[in-house]
């Protein structure tokens, strides 16, 4: 079928914003690559500064915190996949289970509608509400227990960290699930209610199996995000005293590149997570096609 030239042109001009802005925001600014091996001065600029060739990694290799945010970047990312997995999961089950339809797209509702608030707006909610004067150390008041300063506490950040993202998209991610199991045919259901089945064997038979792969599929699609473990929701919600466990890779290089100036250092540390990322996602992406029958291209 041939393609009228005229179209064709409309075509381009709708793609060309989304280039303009492809370039500029995205191609344009890999031109700073090169401060990851200079020693950047902001006076001379990037092409005047000296190379220093792979020193700034070297030194990255030498910190502390290099160590400690990298493993806690890989912990939270990690605990955020099995959680937005795991979750979203369980609930699309439980709530297939329920046949009054009102009732389920309500709940369906009210769980994806956190997805579309900010982290600003969501660590807001959470600062408050765990604050020492908040609901929660009221409660714990309430039952002759000590109060708790739980977002200066550097064990228990991580898990408000894994637990408010798991509250905020697992209606949204969901929705995947609630597709796959829409399409199961329901004659199969029907044939196992006749042969004597019960719910759970129904579920463990029929519904698991159906759902497994799409299951697969997110998984092994998440693995590009191993290293992010999410800067916007970190940035609101942490303080120098959960550094230890809370720091990860994009907040750390927030705070090295833009507060403490140390330009070509930052640049490093995020190339390398950079470099890192496009290896795992190019990894998933053949899993995903290996295991799942998946691919975009």
């Amino acid at each position: 079928m041939k393609i009228n030239k005229g179209f064709a042109k409309h075509y381009y001009l709708m793609l060309l914003p989304g280039l303009v802005w492809l370039f500029f925001y995205n191609l344009f600014p890999m031109y700073g690559i090169m401060t990851a091996f200079k020693d950047f001065n902001p006076g001379v600029g990037i092409l005047k500064s000296p190379w220093i060739g792979l020193e700034n990694f070297q030194y990255m290799f030498e910190l502390d915190d290099s160590k400690i945010i990298f493993r806690n970047t890989i912990f939270i990312a990690l605990a955020k996949m099995v959680g937005n997995l795991v979750v979203p999961l369980a609930f699309a089950l439980m709530l297939n289970e329920v046949k009054n339809r009102v009732f389920t797209r309500t709940v369906q509702t009210v769980v994806y509608l956190p997805h579309f608030l900010s982290w600003v707006i969501v660590a807001g909610m959470m600062l408050d509400i765990f604050s020492y004067s908040g609901p929660v150390n009221q409660v714990l008041a309430g039952f002759g227990l000590e109060k708790g300063l739980f977002f200066a506490d550097a064990q228990i950040f991580p898990v408000l960290i894994v637990g408010s993202d798991v509250w905020k998209e697992f209606g949204f991610n969901a929705i995947i699930f609630f597709a796959a199991l829409t399409s199961i045919n329901p004659e199969m259901y029907e044939a196992a209610a006749i042969d004597g089945a019960s719910q759970w064997k129904r579920l463990t038979r029929i519904t698991l199996p159906s759902i497994i792969p799409v299951a697969v599929l997110l998984a092994t699609l998440s693995m590009g995000n191993i290293l992010n473990a999410g800067f916007d929701q970190i940035f609101n919600l942490y303080n120098p005293t959960v550094y230890s466990t809370g720091d990860i890779i994009d907040t750390w290089v927030y705070r090295a590149g833009l507060i403490d100036m140390q330009y070509g250092l930052a640049t490093a540390v995020g190339l390398l997570k950079s470099v890192v990322g496009f290896v795992l996602i190019a990894v998933s992406y053949s899993l995903a096609y290996r295991f799942a029958n998946y691919r975009i291209f």
